[in-house]
């Protein structure tokens, strides 16, 4: 038998939610920015793709252990990992891997990170939540029956 926290799921997919409509609060505040001063809609952007990394991978983790999946050794572990027991589609899992690759720039070289736009992944993110978030419970529902 296994111990599923679904709660700690279930909150970490609502909070998807709450990223979502963010991401689409971003993407309007970009198109009306004044884009010389745009400063805070970086740091914005940076923060909520920082929050779907250790969303993402906070799900992933809550599932590897429920299921007993093997140890996964990067943040980029825990989607393929999850992805190979069937949880979601290629697609999703290539716009999960391309997310979680920027936990390090994001984390460790803040710094240097580059300001120069909107992020790609900000207008695709809220579609892929909403995949992502039933997947989970879909593999969930499988996975016990």
């Amino acid at each position: 038998m296994y111990f599923i926290n679904h709660e700690q799921i279930n909150e970490r997919i609502q909070f998807l939610g709450t990223l979502s409509g963010v991401c689409r609060e971003l993407m309007e505040q970009w198109s009306k920015a004044d884009l010389q001063n745009a400063l805070v809609l970086h740091m914005s952007q940076e923060r909520v793709l920082h929050l779907a990394i250790e969303t993402v991978t906070d799900i992933g983790s809550l599932l590897i252990d429920a299921f007993i999946l093997r140890d996964a050794s990067s943040y980029e572990d825990i989607v393929e990992i999850v992805h190979g027991e069937g949880a979601y589609s290629e697609s999703l899992t290539a716009t999960l891997l391309e997310l979680v690759k920027l936990r390090k720039p994001l984390v460790q070289e803040f710094v240097d990170y580059p300001r120069e736009g909107l992020h790609p992944l900000i207008s695709s993110l809220p579609a892929a939540f909403n995949e992502f978030g039933a997947s989970v419970e879909a593999f969930i529902k499988k996975e016990l029956a």
